[in-house]
């Protein structure tokens, strides 16, 4: 069974959890990190022979479109991950859709070819910003890895499907890849990476991946950031749930991830795009 793995290009002091203190308009003015740490990370594919998906950030591939181009030229899909790493929820559709059509043209431009995947930010297509999904169609991506099937403050959807389907909206369809999710006492929980493979025993998470390809016959979506294999970043201000989620077990997840690509096998998203009459089909309605 192929898995997918995704990585999420962004810096330290981008992510949700620090927006209420740090600017948008102040980000050039913190260290960079961004392109070391996932030099790192293209070093470690290499090693496994591992290709995925990297879900740029436009402002990052604005400032640093080499990092974009070596990326491609290893062999890795781009996709989308907006410009400027704002809730979906907290912006209007025309904002998204200039948010989303800037972040696209820019990474069409660095690497020439057309970009067909996109995830939100914080996974923030939920109930209310289901009309994001409309917009993407029109705007021409193929599939979207935003809605994740947990119970969580920021995001989720915890009644959606786990697995690939196909969302049918007004303006078309668009395939949904969700992150992994293992099913325990009723309850899906998220072992796909970030913070819960910081905050998992590897033991537990290799379980929950081998129990999705084995038992339920189904590739598990993996993801991940440069940030999170960099013990050393610049500690920031935040609440203490922020700095708990931000900076619980940075030291564990070069190992973890060097263990999960030896002992499963990834691809990038789009190779693992479902038949069109082989997956289910969804209306999703606000």
């Amino acid at each position: 069974m192929i898995n997918a793995l995704t990585i999420d290009v962004e810096d330290y002091y981008m992510v949700s959890a620090f927006a209420d203190t740090i600017k948008f308009s102040d980000w050039s003015l913190y260290e960079s990190r961004v392109e070391r740490n996932t030099r790192r990370i293209l070093e470690l594919m290499d090693n496994h022979n591992v290709t995925g998906t990297f879900f740029v950030l436009g402002w990052v591939a604005e400032k640093c479109p080499a990092l974009v181009r070596e990326i491609q030229a290893r062999g890795h899909e781009i996709a989308s991950h907006g410009y400027n790493h704002r809730l979906i929820y907290d912006l209007s559709p025309q904002e998204f859709r200039n948010d989303t059509r800037m972040s696209k043209d820019i990474l069409e431009n660095i690497t020439g070819q057309a970009v067909h995947g996109y995830r939100a930010t914080s996974y923030s297509i939920v109930q209310q910003s289901l009309w994001a999904l409309d917009i993407l169609i029109q705007e021409g991506f193929k599939y979207d890895s935003s809605i994740f099937p947990i119970h969580h403050d920021r995001y989720g959807m915890p009644q959606a499907e786990r697995f690939p389907y196909v969302i049918q909206r007004a303006p078309g369809e668009i395939v949904e890849f969700p992150p992994a999710t293992y099913r325990l006492m009723g309850r899906n929980i998220p072992v796909a990476g970030g913070g819960y493979l910081r905050l998992f025993p590897l033991s537990f998470t290799k379980m929950a991946i081998r129990d999705i390809n084995k038992r339920e016959k189904q590739s598990a979506v993996i993801y991940f950031h440069p940030w999170e294999i960099d013990p050393l970043q610049p500690r920031l201000s935040g609440s203490p749930l922020s700095r708990f989620r931000h900076y619980v077990n940075l030291n564990s997840t070069f190992d973890k991830l060097d263990t999960l690509l030896s002992d499963f096998k990834f691809s990038p998203l789009i190779n693992l795009m479902p038949s069109p009459g082989l997956c289910k089909k969804v209306l999703h309605r606000e």
